[in-house]
């Protein structure tokens, strides 16, 4: 990938001012004069008038004919990329301890998709989380598995999702922990008969950069520790759409990509 760092590093430099920002990000909401701008940021107006001429300069904003100011397109495009930026910021100590570098590109690219998130830390209270998202499920659940809880609870939850006719899809690590009667529980709940009606699929994958689960209500996601490990002590869960949708396309990605199901690929 190549890039014109002089260019880049002019633009980063507009950006690089608490004012400069919120001008941009009231702009984005609505169209305002130099007053309502220096009324809301409760700055001066030759301050706001300063920044607000580099804005211009640079091409972010424009003045209409009505006399106020608003984003250029360019302007609306370089702001939609702060989100991103602005989350790995606040978590940098978290990425630090994690590795995306088996995640695809045009996925870290929208990783501000996941600011909404709240963070679950510690095993029991994920697994508690876990369980609570099946249990509110009342559409679909889908996963990409690393570590697979088999629990008699859990177990009974999903047995009783798959009676009702609720949709689950998942995608098994090559690599995943498996409890050693992972297959005695699958025959024992007849979980063959739900494969056969269509409701629940399977594939499996080598690739374990980031496990998933999916409701139509909330989605969580997980992270490869920076030893190349899953890191399920620590989730992410949010109910908002973005992060829902951020989810839901690398699922269906990882998804397309996977080969079909062989039980013998389970911890070969």
């Amino acid at each position: 990938m190549t890039f014109n760092s002089e260019k880049i590093a002019s633009d980063f430099l507009e950006l690089a001012s608490e004012q400069r920002l919120s001008i941009l990000k009231n702009l984005e909401e609505k169209h305002l004069n130099i007053s309502k701008l220096a009324k809301i940021l409760d700055a001066t107006n030759p301050e706001v008038h300063r920044n607000i001429g580099r804005l211009s300069k640079n091409g972010l904003i424009l003045k209409n004919p009505e006399g106020n100011y608003e984003l250029t397109t360019y302007g609306k495009v370089i702001l939609a990329q702060i989100p991103s930026i602005s989350f790995v910021s606040e978590n940098k100590d978290f990425f630090n301890l994690h590795n995306l570098s088996d995640v695809e590109t045009k996925f870290i690219q929208r990783i501000g998709a996941l600011q909404s998130k709240k963070k679950i830390k510690g095993f029991v209270k994920v697994l508690e989380k876990w369980k609570k998202m099946q249990e509110d499920a009342e559409e679909f659940i889908y996963n990409i598995l690393f570590e697979v809880p088999y629990s008699k609870d859990v177990i009974e939850v999903i047995s009783n999702k798959l009676e009702k006719g609720i949709h689950i899809k998942s995608i098994f690590s090559e690599t995943a922990i498996i409890p050693d009667d992972r297959k005695k529980v699958f025959e024992e709940m007849d979980f063959q008969k739900y494969i056969i009606k269509g409701n629940l699929e399977r594939k499996i994958t080598k690739n374990k950069a980031v496990g998933l689960l999916i409701t139509e209500k909330e989605a969580g996601v997980f992270f490869q520790r920076s030893d190349g490990e899953q890191d399920l002590s620590e989730m992410l869960v949010s109910t908002e759409i973005e992060f829902r949708d951020w989810c839901i396309d690398y699922f269906e990605h990882t998804w397309k990509t996977s080969n079909a199901f062989l039980e013998s690929k389970l911890n070969e």
